[in-house]
């Protein structure tokens, strides 16, 4: 009993989680966001995603939320507050539509370059094939067997 009151006196009388301390109040033993909000970054974190979703949505979130994936869904919420706040309109939207732009543009620019190489890996066999020719027309006719010329 007195290592519990203790602990939640320690908690509550030490630094807040950022999130509390961004809110002003003080901070519990069983904080929803002291696992995931630090004292010291948290505040500025917690900020943006106060500002975007309210700290009442998101708390009732994570608590719907399986304990093993809160940390998952705490970056993925901050992600998509610092989008909102940079586009309010598409969000991290926007980054996904840049990502897929670049992605279509790089597998273009990568099947030009296969081309060329094909075209080039072609252009290297046709001159090995015609060496391979020429030297046989030269054995050849060493030999004395005539073959018609390549041109």
């Amino acid at each position: 009993m007195a290592s519990s009151s203790s602990s939640s006196s320690s908690s509550g009388t030490a630094s807040p989680c950022g999130a509390c301390r961004f809110l002003r109040r003080k901070c519990t033993h069983d904080c929803i966001f002291a696992p995931y909000f630090g004292s010291e970054q948290g505040p500025a974190k917690f900020a943006a995603i106060h500002k975007v979703f309210g700290a009442s949505n998101v708390s009732k979130l994570l608590l719907q939320i399986p304990p093993h994936d809160r940390p998952e869904a705490v970056t993925t919420i901050a992600y998509e507050a610092q989008a909102r706040i940079q586009d309010p309109v598409y969000g991290c939207v926007a980054h996904i539509f840049t990502l897929q732009q670049q992605v279509a543009f790089l597998q273009a620019q990568l099947m030009e370059a296969k081309a060329h190489l094909a075209q080039n890996s072609n252009i290297e066999n046709i001159f090995e094939s015609a060496q391979i020719m020429m030297n046989m027309q030269e054995n050849t006719k060493q030999k004395g067997v005539f073959f018609p010329s390549l041109s």
